[in-house]
């Protein structure tokens, strides 16, 4: 929501870049209601951006900051309560105006799909007629709740996801929390949380499956499903799900300090408690942060990388990707070829167990990526240095982690609805068999045919 993110970009190019084919008519009362309580805001406090070294910041703050503050160090600016307080206001307000819970009957007190589908309706109709679904900032219900005139209501797929939780703890429906792969977001409910409800889009068309279960995506092996071993949120993991969420970019090339630090912050605050134990990437968001800013007496970047590892087989029988991939990346920066090749080898194993559905178009352009750039790159460098222990192109382990990684996307392939491999796959899978010394092939093929694979 992988789960993709700011901390991530030249790891997986992560972001949740899904088509809106389709936005919900925008009512006229709830745009009034906008209207007035934007009103009501603008007379109560104005909230002012997280972001240092504007040039339209006002006079007025820059009198009232310390003279540290004035000089470029950054700072978190005042927040007035009496904002939230509207926007909550305002946001409970919609939603309660929007759904007469006496034509859903709930038996035990449990949510029933019709319900579900009605609160997503709710959100979807207050969504723009149309905006770029990628655009920054629109992640959290503040951008779902303001919805400035001249940008619109605006939300991403995860954050609407989101929204209809919010809007279900308005109601009172407490058995309705956030459920997330690595890729996606949907809501489980029920008695005991065994009913699924799809309440936001991916990709094309999917708004069409508003209140459905995700049974069949899992039945057929989606990668976007997770085999059925995804994420059914507690109500501390969706607080984590908002941290992991938040967008430090100020444009293309700066991010914020002090959204970077605040994230890192609550992440470890969160980590603490013991909230992030069945959350994989928020541990590998939390890992990334540490390598670009570490913290004193926490534990290390690497550490984190295998704890989300650790997390995957313990509690998702290791159907996550992420772990393995994010752990390849810190390698692969850190010009460490064989546990680099050891780590996509493993990201293979994990991807061979799905079948490819033309909705798992991220995970293909992250292991394409990996295929024809990082890993020739690596091998390229490794080619070109003088590593004095020993160079990894002459370890018949590399190899053969080579070949696992290959042997995982064919398999991959093999049952699924959608072809993978093609000739721009061929291209750079001999160029880095050929980086390889010959008689290391030949001696794990030896190996090999003997039975002898203790150390490959």
């Amino acid at each position: 929501m992988k789960e993709k993110e700011t901390n991530h970009k030249e790891i997986t190019g992560k972001s949740t870049k899904k088509e809106l084919s389709k936005s919900a008519k925008e009512g006229s009362e709830v745009k009034k209601d906008k209207e007035v309580a934007s009103e009501e805001c603008s007379k109560t406090a104005e909230a002012p951006r997280i972001v240092p070294g504007k040039e339209d910041a006002r006079k007025a703050d820059d009198r009232d900051k310390p003279e540290a503050t004035q000089q470029g160090v950054p700072y978190f600016p005042t927040l007035e309560l009496a904002v939230i307080q509207a926007l909550y206001a305002r946001f409970t307000a919609q939603t309660n105006g929007a759904v007469d819970l006496s034509c859903y009957p709930r038996k035990n007190r449990a949510s029933g799909r019709e319900l579900i589908r009605r609160v997503s309706d709710v959100i979807w109709n207050g969504l723009s007629r149309s905006y770029l679904k990628d655009r920054a900032h629109i992640q959290s219900l503040f951008s779902f709740v303001t919805g400035e005139s001249a940008l619109g209501t605006k939300l991403d797929s995860p954050a609407v996801a989101f929204a209809v939780v919010a809007a279900c703890q308005v109601l009172g429906l407490s058995d309705v929390h956030l459920a997330l792969s690595e890729d996606h977001a949907w809501v489980v409910f029920g008695r005991d949380g065994e009913e699924t409800a799809e309440v936001t889009w991916h990709g094309k068309g999917n708004e069409d499956r508003r209140g459905q279960t995700v049974s069949p995506g899992v039945a057929e092996k989606s990668w976007l499903y997770l085999n059925g071993r995804y994420l059914r949120c507690t109500r501390h993991m969706e607080v984590a799900f908002m941290v992991c969420a938040i967008n430090p970019s100020i444009d293309t090339h700066t991010d914020s300090l002090e959204l970077l630090q605040l994230q890192q912050s609550l992440l470890w605050l969160l980590y603490d408690g013991g909230h992030l134990d069945k959350y994989p990437m928020a541990l590998g968001n939390l890992a990334d942060l540490e390598e670009q800013a570490s913290t004193s007496g926490r534990p290390k970047p690497l550490e984190l990388y295998h704890k989300a590892i650790h997390s995957s087989r313990v509690h998702y029988e290791n159907q996550h990707l992420y772990p393995h991939i994010y752990l390849a990346a810190y390698h692969c920066r850190n010009k460490n070829v064989r546990d680099a090749l050891k780590a996509w080898a493993e990201t293979a194993a994990v991807v061979q167990e799905y079948n490819y559905c033309r909705e798992d178009e991220e995970i293909y352009k992250d292991l394409f990526d990996i295929a024809n750039d990082l890993l020739p790159n690596i091998l390229k460098e490794e080619a070109l240095s003088d590593n004095p222990t020993g160079s990894a192109l002459q370890d018949p382990s590399c190899f053969a982690n080579l070949l696992r990684f290959y042997d995982g996307i064919c398999k991959w392939e093999e049952d699924s609805p959608t072809p993978v491999l093609h000739v721009g796959w061929a291209t750079f899978l001999v160029q880095s068999l050929g980086r390889f010394d010959s008689q290391k092939e030949k001696e794990i093929a030896r190996r090999k045919a003997a039975g002898d694979t203790s150390e490959l």
